[in-house]
């Protein structure tokens, strides 16, 4: 369950504790960068012993590499960062269902638990289409929360793309006075 989860961790000394939603906060943070360089509003950041290691957001049109997903951009990093693929110990935090893809790289990097905000009935993996962390010939499962600020992870999908329609019918109605 979103905000069950608490991380504690000291900072300045001050031991605080943060929970899930706080981490979701975070990967949120990266999801509206991604949404001011007008890619889809996806963010991520992976938690290992209470500290972010890495954060990810969707590049896939500044970089036009189809693997340019949050997931992905933040596994690479927190490999690097720990030196090793394997991401024992680690909790993603991701604003979207992760796709296929993204969940099959989580099998492959160990990440020890998934928690998402928003499902994606179109392409979710973890639950909502198909549950890759379920099939039992894979050697790694990770553990799954949903729904964490589900609510305002779907908002920041939902008002990107209808600003996005808003904009393409301004256009169209501008070029059609031009006579293009």
């Amino acid at each position: 369950m979103c905000g069950s989860f608490f991380i504690p961790f000291t900072a300045g000394g001050i031991q605080m504790e943060h929970n899930d939603e706080w981490y979701m906060h975070k990967a949120m943070t990266a999801a509206r960068w991604a949404a001011q360089l007008d890619e889809v509003p996806v963010g991520c950041v992976i938690v290992k012993h209470d500290k972010i290691i890495a954060w990810g957001w969707n590049s896939r049109e500044e970089t036009q590499d189809p693997t340019g997903h949050a997931e992905i951009m933040a596994i690479r990093k927190a490999a690097e960062y720990l030196g090793s693929w394997r991401l024992d110990d680690c909790t993603m935090y991701v604003t979207l269902e992760p796709c296929c893809m993204c969940a099959g790289a989580l099998v492959q990097s160990r990440v020890s638990r998934v928690v998402f905000g928003a499902s994606d009935p179109k392409g979710g993996c973890v639950g909502s289409c198909l549950n890759v962390f379920s099939i039992p010939e894979f050697n790694h499962h990770p553990a799954v929360d949903s729904g964490c600020l589900q609510t305002e992870c779907g908002r920041l999908l939902r008002d990107f793309f209808r600003q996005k329609r808003q904009r393409t019918k301004q256009k169209k109605k501008i070029q059609a006075g031009f006579g293009c």
